[in-house]
């Protein structure tokens, strides 16, 4: 839930539907908050000298090669949008990649915190969330998968991706059944 795609009109990135899902996100991170589960933001940005990247990233479909590179401040200085405030007590990851484990301190984190689940919010349903909760599975971790708190970059993505994520990596829930799992 970084500027560059929650900000409106920002970057090609923007996701309208992300901008509109803040509330629901932040509802479910005070409950979270009031439950004692640590909240860990994740941001798209520079880390080690840009190194750490996949190779092939610049060459994917989703670049926007006609806008030039002249626009070199979106994902160097990532900030969670604003509504959305990180606290002293949430840890905040940069990450190279979609997926928050893929050299992040993720699961280190989670092991120290003796966390054996994660749940998921945020933006973009087919590229971060997803990868990050095939991620998870993949290291044993349970997963549970926001699916009104998330959104795509192309909203007819958003079902076909809780489908394979229901079927295979994640319980897939609304905001209203996760708090409830909650209590």
């Amino acid at each position: 839930m970084q500027n560059e795609f929650v900000k409106p009109g920002w970057t090609p990135y923007w996701v309208p539907e992300a901008t509109q899902q803040v509330g629901a996100i932040k509802v479910l991170i005070e409950h979270c908050r009031l439950k004692a589960v640590p909240i860990i933001f994740t941001a798209f940005g520079p880390t080690n000298n840009f190194l750490d990247r996949p190779k092939t990233g610049g060459l994917m479909p989703n670049r926007f090669p006609e806008i030039g590179t002249g626009h070199n401040e979106w994902f160097t200085n990532p900030r969670i949008w604003h509504k959305l405030e990180v606290k002293e007590e949430d840890v905040l990851i940069f990450k190279p990649s979609y997926g928050a484990f893929y050299d992040t301190p993720l699961q280190t984190i989670l092991n120290s915190l003796e966390k054996d689940t994660v749940i998921i919010c945020g933006t973009l349903t087919n590229y971060c969330c997803g990868t990050t909760a095939r991620q998870a599975y993949e290291r044993g971790f349970k997963v549970v998968f926001g699916s009104d708190v998330t959104s795509t970059d192309d909203p007819t993505m958003q079902e076909p991706e809780l489908k394979v994520l229901r079927k295979g990596f994640a319980k897939v829930l609304t905001l209203k059944e996760i708090i409830e799992q909650l209590k």
